[in-house]
C-alpha cells in the first residue's frame, strides 16, 4: 500500500476564495471550536450527574456528545494551525487518518440518529413496553453496533481510496483532506473508488433515513391520536430537537456527496458547516427546549460552584 506511493505528503489549500481573511475565519473558527466543546462537555456533564437523566433517550444524547466533540477535532487543530501562518502539509498517513476518522465519525452519527429515532418510536408508540424494549443490553449493543458497523464502513472507504498510487498533484483543495478532493489526484483509474465509495455512502445515508423516515411516521400517527392538546404538545416536543438535528446533518451529506457536479467552494462551506457549525448548535439544540436537561445542567454547576465555594 505505501510502496506503489509517490507522493509523501498533502497540501492543504484551503477553503477557495478567502486569501487575506486568515485571522478573521481563525478567531471564528475557534470561538465555534472552543463552544463546541464547553456546549458539549456540558451536556455530559448534566447526563452524568443527573439520575433523572439515566435513560435511554440520554444515554444516546451523552453519545451525540461524545461524537460532536470529536468530529470537529478532526480537522478543525490543523485548519486553525495553518490560519495563523504555519505549515499547509499533512502527512500521507495524516491525510488517510482525517479521512477514516471523518467517515468513520459521519457514519456513527448517522447510525445514532437512526437509533435515536427508534428510540422516541418505541417511547411514544409502546410505553408500557417502552422499558422492556430499550432494556440496558438492547442500548449497550445498539451503541456497539453503531460504532463497530461505522469503523467497518470507513476502513473499506479508506483502503479503497489510499491502495491507489499517489504520484502527481498534492494539492488537496479544501481544509481537510475528504474522498472528492483526494481521489482526483490518484494517478491510476479511480472508477471503481469512486463507484464504491459513492454507493457505500449513498446507500448509509439513505438506509437510515428511510429507517428514520419509517419511525417519525409512526410517530405522527401516533401523536395524532392522542386526544389532549397538552399530550401532543409534550410528544412533539421531545422529537423536535431530535428532528431539528437530522436536518443539519443530512443536508451537507446530499450537497457533498449525492450530487453529480462538484464546487470547491461550495463543498467547502457545506464542510465547514457540517464539521464546526452544526456540533457546536446541538448542544443548543438540545439543551434550550429541555427542562429536564437544563434543570439537571443547574443543579450540577450549582454544586460544583458550592464545592469550589467550601
Amino acid at each position: 500500500m505505501w510502496n506503489h506511493t509517490a507522493v509523501t505528503q498533502f497540501l492543504l489549500m484551503g477553503i477557495p476564495h478567502t486569501t487575506g481573511l486568515e485571522n478573521m475565519f481563525f478567531v471564528l473558527f475557534l470561538a465555534f471550536y472552543l463552544l463546541t466543546l464547553l456546549g458539549n462537555l456540558l451536556i455530559l456533564l448534566a447526563i452524568l450527574t443527573s439520575s433523572n437523566l439515566h435513560t435511554p433517550m440520554y444515554f444516546f444524547l451523552g453519545n451525540l456528545s461524545v461524537f460532536d466533540i470529536f468530529f470537529p477535532s478532526v480537522s478543525s487543530p490543523k485548519m486553525m494551525l495553518y490560519l495563523m501562518g504555519q505549515s499547509r502539509t499533512i502527512s500521507y498517513q495524516g491525510c488517510a487518518s482525517q479521512l477514516f476518522f471523518y467517515h468513520f465519525l459521519g457514519c456513527t452519527e448517522c447510525f445514532l440518529y437512526t437509533v435515536m429515532a427508534y428510540d422516541r418510536f418505541a417511547a411514544i408508540c409502546h410505553p408500557l413496553r417502552y422499558t422492556v424494549i430499550m432494556n440496558h443490553n438492547v442500548c449497550v449493543i445498539m451503541t456497539l453496533g453503531t460504532w463497530l458497523g461505522s469503523c467497518l464502513h470507513a476502513s473499506v472507504l479508506t483502503f479503497l481510496i489510499f491502495k491507489l498510487p499517489y504520484c502527481g498533484p498534492n494539492e488537496v483543495h479544501n481544509f481537510f483532506c475528504d474522498i472528492p478532493v483526494v481521489l482526483p489526484l490518484a494517478c491510476a483509474d479511480t472508477s471503481l473508488a469512486q463507484t464504491v465509495s459513492f454507493t457505500n455512502v449513498g446507500v448509509v445515508a439513505l438506509l437510515c433515513f428511510l429507517l428514520i423516515l419509517t419511525s417519525y411516521t409512526r410517530i405522527a400517527l401516533s401523536i395524532l391520536k392522542i386526544r389532549s392538546s397538552e399530550g401532543r404538545r409534550r410528544a412533539f416536543s421531545t422529537c423536535s430537537a431530535h428532528l431539528t438535528s437530522i436536518l443539519f446533518f443530512y443536508g451537507p451529506v446530499v450537497v457533498i456527496y449525492l450530487r453529480p457536479a462538484s464546487s470547491p467552494w461550495l463543498d467547502s462551506v457545506v464542510q465547514v458547516l457540517n464539521n464546526i457549525v452544526t456540533p457546536s448548535l446541538n448542544p443548543l439544540i438540545y439543551s434550550l427546549r429541555n427542562k429536564e436537561v437544563k434543570l439537571a445542567l443547574r443543579k450540577a454547576l450549582s454544586q460544583g460552584a458550592h464545592t469550589c465555594g467550601g
